[in-house]
């Protein structure tokens, strides 16, 4: 596994840290400090209190209140300004905390504590804007909330099935995909139980895919720069995984499942078993032919005979954005055969 090293700093080269963040020209957010502060001055001094505050409970008078001076959309796309200008990709957004949010009242609750020193956004910016390091941290929680990950063992029946499925399988080279792969918590999960079952690390592969490039560089690190409890707790994990060789049997990587794997030759049905938890169904990909793209584009990296299992109670399940069964028509028609399991779908693929 990689090494660990402690400290955070964007500007370091060795973890890769260049290759997506990049220098912020400072003086091109002059006018939107200046222009938060205004807005907060007004809100401050016009609001009854209390104002947002680290536990407080935002009700609907302060939600008002807090809109009806510091609208959260005016918040956000300065706050989205800076995201586009510190990442050297285009971030996704509705993974922020102001995605979706119904006011800076409840956006401010919802910051992690080192960013809910003051309730005034401009205060928050400039101290971002001239501090790298909690930039740095910033980023990380805006991107990776802990909200979206639910660590290792998240579908009990799924695991049950993987490990019968292990059990059989014996000789010749393994590869396992795990294709929403986050930070890797389930992708090293998948690595314990190999190791758990006796399979020798040089006849195993598995890969993680993801579109979010923080979330490659944190499994592939080991490093959580906005968590440090996070991170204490998958050192411990992967330390294991090290002392039974699993160095170089797991590898992670920016891969959109909605891009054709078409032109990709040499990754055309090489998958024995293929996880996507938390995403089919859920309220990332659930029309049809965002589903069916996805669906077909996993079939095709499965190898004869093997296996492509869903599940996605992470995300609030099926139930939210699309039944199991329009799900497994998807696996139907991109010739997947239905496999019995307690937890989600599985689709086999005949040989």
């Amino acid at each position: 596994m990689p090494s660990v090293t402690s400290g955070v700093s964007a500007e370091s080269g060795p973890d890769g840290f260049e290759t997506m963040f990049a220098p912020i020209d400072r003086d091109r957010f002059q006018y939107s400090v200046r222009r938060l502060q205004s807005m907060f001055r007004i809100y401050a001094t016009t609001s009854p209190e209390p104002l947002p505050a680290p536990g407080l409970i935002i009700t609907p008078e302060i939600r008002t209140q807090c809109e009806r001076y510091l609208p959260v959309t005016e918040v956000a796309a300065v706050f989205n300004l800076l995201y586009s200008a510190a990442l050297t990709y285009s971030p996704i957004l509705s993974s922020t905390p102001f995605h979706n949010s119904l006011s800076w009242a409840d956006t401010f609750a919802s910051l992690s504590p080192p960013f809910q020193f003051s309730a005034n956004p401009a205060l928050l910016l400039k101290a971002l804007l001239g501090d790298r390091d909690l930039l740095t941290r910033f980023l990380f929680a805006s991107f990776l909330p802990g909200r979206f990950y639910g660590g290792i063992g998240r579908y009990p029946g799924q695991q049950r099935f993987v490990r019968n499925w292990l059990k059989r399988r014996r000789g010749g080279m393994l590869r396992i995909l795990d294709a929403a792969c986050g930070t890797g918590e389930e992708t090293f999960g998948l690595a314990l139980r190999l190791s758990e079952l006796g399979f020798s690390p040089d006849k195993a592969q598995i890969d993680g895919w993801t579109v979010e490039p923080l979330e490659v560089w944190v499994a592939t690190h080991i490093r959580f720069p906005h968590d440090p409890k996070r991170e204490s707790v998958m050192k411990g994990i992967t330390s294991v995984l090290h002392q039974h060789g699993y160095g170089q049997s797991i590898s992670f990587r920016c891969r959109d499942i909605l891009a054709s794997l078409e032109n990709r030759a040499e990754q055309r049905g090489i998958f024995d078993l293929i996880l996507c938890n938390g995403l089919l169904g859920g309220p990332i990909i659930h029309e049809k032919e965002q589903l069916d793209r996805a669906v077909g584009n996993l079939a095709g990296v499965l190898a004869p005979g093997g296996v492509l299992l869903a599940a996605d109670n992470f995300h609030g399940g099926w139930k939210q954005k699309c039944p199991q069964s329009n799900l497994r028509a998807s696996f139907e028609t991109h010739g997947l055969v239905n496999v019995e399991i307690s937890e989600g779908i599985g689709g086999l693929k005949p040989d």
